[in-house]
């Protein structure tokens, strides 16, 4: 069974988006190792800059050594979702390193964590709130490995 990383800032807080993310986890742990690790907000009286710093230096240590990060970043490139799978596929074909995905908190990541980045991915040209962007992340994940399996799901 291939490993896949999900590290995040904060917890999902509103209910749909968290029935939402466990639904797709559930069905991406039939197939995939994943761990999904979370990290805690900055503290929202903060300015923009020092709380995004708080949360990129809990980002950074929660990284492993083994992990091919990949940051969900608005500058990042695009796929489509055949070319997202194939990407999938290709970061997983070492056993012993394991793809990361970071998602940042309400104002994005930090520059530190973007600079740890093997990879920057674009999940659009929109702008989505941090607990949509996860949600999506994880339905094209699932997406991914139903092209990959040649699952009827992805058609």
């Amino acid at each position: 069974m291939k490993s896949l990383r999900l590290l995040a800032v904060g917890k999902l807080k509103t209910p749909f988006w968290q029935q939402a993310a466990a639904h797709y986890l559930e069905r991406l742990r039939h197939t995939w190792r994943v761990t999904e690790t979370l990290v805690r907000d900055g503290d929202a009286a903060l300015p923009p800059a020092k709380r995004n710093a708080d949360e990129g230096a809990r980002l950074l240590a929660a990284l492993g050594p083994a992990d091919i990060v990949v940051c969900m970043d608005e500058r990042g490139k695009a796929y489509t979702s055949r070319e997202f799978a194939a990407l999938l596929d290709r970061l997983t074909e070492n056993a012993t390193a394991v793809p990361c995905f970071v998602i940042g908190g309400a104002y994005g990541l930090d520059d530190a964590v973007l600079k740890r980045a093997t990879l920057r991915v674009c999940l659009g040209p929109m702008t989505f709130p941090h607990e949509m962007a996860r949600v999506v992340l994880l339905e094209q994940l699932y997406r991914a490995d139903c092209i990959l399996r040649r699952s009827p799901y992805h058609h």
